[in-house]
């Protein structure tokens, strides 16, 4: 077994609360697709070498939840940005047929085509890769629990070790706390939701500018 199939092993064998859910779990029929797409980026990202990594909060019911791939929407994974050099049909990902239609999600939009605008491809991933939902509510989005980020970071510490990250930013507070808590050096961005779409732009622009 290699290491990408015992890291997507070790992601699919977790059990979440009864208010989260797992898009890699061997559960759901169409979590196969999910896997398939995140073992994907992981390996186009081998391919592109990234040294920086962006860590996120958790996927929303719109993003991740549904393709299995960070901040990326059911229309983000077959219509991506111009410059982007990653997902689209063409380069093998699929929906996993759970949902009818090609959602979007606004969170996902920003950030990719802001990366993209700016020409940054980093390696992203989530302090806590599954998706956390109000009770009840399989559709809907809630803040992951400090016990739920802190189950999450060997995850996060795999991730570093498939790649050569010299550069580490947090998008948002929960990603802060949880790389704080790893001891992992960091800068922090605002994350692109709930108004804070100027923030996060700026964020990035001023991260592109040093690397120019």
């Amino acid at each position: 077994m290699g290491v990408l199939d015992d890291f997507l092993g070790r992601l699919a064998a977790v059990e979440v609360a009864d208010d989260a859910f797992n898009p890699y779990g061997t559960g759901n029929p169409f979590n196969a697709i999910r896997r398939a797409n995140l073992r994907l980026y992981l390996e186009q990202m081998k391919a592109l070498r990234p040294s920086l990594l962006l860590v996120g909060e958790a996927p929303g019911y719109l993003g991740a939840r549904r393709t299995g791939l960070p901040f990326c929407s059911e229309h983000m994974l077959l219509h991506p940005p111009e410059g982007l050099p990653l997902f689209g049909e063409a380069r093998g990902y699929r929906l996993s047929g759970e949902f009818d239609g090609q959602r979007k999600e606004p969170s996902g939009t920003v950030f990719w085509t802001t990366l993209a605008g700016l020409g940054i491809v980093p390696l992203v991933w989530a302090s806590f890769p599954f998706h956390p939902h109000r009770p009840g509510k399989p559709m809907s989005n809630r803040a992951p629990r400090t016990s739920e980020l802190k189950a999450s970071q060997p995850f996060i510490q795999a991730v570093m070790g498939f790649f050569d990250v010299r550069e580490v930013v947090a998008i948002g507070n929960k990603a802060a706390a949880s790389l704080t808590d790893l001891g992992i050096p960091h800068e922090k961005v605002r994350h692109p939701s709930q108004g804070g779409k100027p923030a996060f732009v700026a964020g990035m622009q001023a991260l592109a500018a040093r690397h120019r």
